[in-house]
């Protein structure tokens, strides 16, 4: 773990340094600050950032449950019913292939600007990822393992709980990753498009004032409030895999 702290704080640095380079080679402020000023700005506006960024998180965090309950449910649904799989997969896909923009605007206006519409927009994003992760492992059992408990008279029930469940933890562990990562997508885009607070909203309103510094302000806030995220990319496993590994080892 010392390592990755160690090789991550090189990369920060370094991006930190071409930053500053890049900030003093005559692009104007207004276009590239410089990261002295986007700190200061950070600094000034802490207790302002950090009450938006509860209301966010709590989007997230929100989203992140229900999209991961949502995406559990439906690969369940299609491996045990491979009529409903016929009937789901297809709408699964589909609700992939429309912009999660052109949706927005619908959820706001359905839900309203508050809470409800931007948890919506993040299980949009996230029970897609976990949905087809955890669908593919259970599905894609060694088949061998399903032979011994065929031979051992197990039901139906009891091969999914103890073989394809145990056997799809870690491709489960992996789409919980991915849904971590793209969590805050969804309610941000929903406080872009209609919200009383929030970080995405402040974020659009800079965008309309031409703001840049805060807006590489807030560039820089979101890439180190997303818990999962962080956590993913500093730890060797991420909280998901640790449960991943504890049920396992039940």
């Amino acid at each position: 773990m010392t390592g990755r702290l160690w090789r991550g704080g090189m990369v920060f640095g370094g991006l930190m340094l071409l930053w500053g380079l890049a900030s003093r080679s005559g692009i104007p402020h207004f276009l590239l600050p410089s990261p002295m000023a986007v700190a200061e700005a950070l600094w000034v506006n802490r207790a302002y950032l950090g009450w938006h960024t509860l209301i966010t998180l709590s989007e997230i965090l929100s989203g992140l449950a229900l999209g991961v309950t949502l995406g559990v449910t439906l690969a369940l649904g299609m491996i045990l019913s491979p009529r409903l799989q016929r009937w789901l997969m297809p709408l699964v896909l589909t609700s992939q292939a429309i912009p999660v923009f052109a949706l927005a605007p619908l959820l706001v206006l359905w839900l309203g600007f508050g809470m409800s519409a931007k948890v919506a927009m993040a299980v949009l994003v996230i029970f897609f990822p976990v949905t087809s992760a955890f669908f593919d492992g259970l599905r894609r059992v060694n088949q061998e393992y399903l032979d011994l408990a065929h031979s051992m008279n197990a039901s139906f029930g009891a091969q999914l709980r103890h073989v394809r469940l145990m056997a799809a933890l870690p491709a489960l562990g992996s789409g919980l990753r991915m849904a971590a990562a793209v969590a805050p997508i969804g309610a941000i885009i929903g406080e872009w498009v209609g919200s009383a607070e929030g970080a995405g909203l402040r974020h659009a309103q800079c965008q309309c004032a031409t703001a840049n510094r805060y807006l590489l302000r807030r560039a820089v806030y979101f890439s180190t409030t997303d818990p999962p995220a962080v956590a993913g990319g500093r730890y060797p496993a991420t909280p998901a895999d640790r449960l991943v590994a504890g049920i396992r080892m039940t």
